[in-house]
């Protein structure tokens, strides 16, 4: 079995076994899509309608932003992996319960550890809290964090607006366009100091 169908196994196992209230709500699970073999591991917060809809993650306005930024440095949806902290729709889109995040947290860190990914890219607050809690997005966005996860052990955090926020607030798309640019050069410094 290759990385990418054990990917699947896991989704499929996860989306049997997952405990999170939003379950019972959602249309569609959105465990991810991309790469298994990915050396970026995008997170956002949690699947929107047309996510829900159709069983993927970023296809709605906020999706086409990033794939337009992806292609900026040369990528696309299928190089990269990208995902959620949860992976079914909240009501309204309201945000994540923290017992919502805590529920699907055993998914998520099987899909990290899958993977293994050189950078993990935080999308937002809610992923940020997620992995390097105690930080502002609004002053941390688009610096690394070397932070030690339980479970994951020392990874590396990439931390940027939310493609959506960005739609909703046109000041936010310049920043998150220019941090963005940055990605290239931080995988490959990671990657030099892996192979040290």
């Amino acid at each position: 079995m290759n990385k990418q169908e054990q990917l699947q196994k896991l989704n499929d196992e996860m989306a049997y076994s997952c405990t999170c209230e939003l379950k019972k709500t959602a249309t569609n699970v959105v465990p991810g899509q991309g790469s298994a073999d990915a050396d970026i591991l995008l997170i956002g917060e949690a699947p929107g309608k047309n996510e829900d809809l159709q069983g993927k993650p970023f296809i709605g306005a906020a999706g086409k932003f990033l794939e337009e930024m992806l292609g900026s440095i040369g990528l696309s949806r299928e190089d990269v992996y990208i995902t959620n902290t949860v992976k079914y729709r909240p009501p309204k889109n309201r945000d994540p319960l923290p017992e919502e995040v805590v529920a699907c947290w055993p998914w998520l860190s099987a899909q990290v550890e899958l993977i293994d990914p050189k950078l993990i890219v935080l999308l937002g607050r809610h992923a940020m809290n997620r992995f390097v809690p105690g930080k502002k997005i609004s002053e941390d966005h688009g610096k690394v964090f070397v932070h030690t996860v339980d479970g994951l052990g020392t990874r590396d955090f990439f931390v940027l607006y939310h493609p959506a926020a960005a739609l909703y607030q046109g000041s936010l798309r310049k920043t998150l366009i220019k941090d963005f640019q940055k990605i290239p050069k931080i995988v490959e410094k990671i990657k030099k100091r892996k192979k040290k």
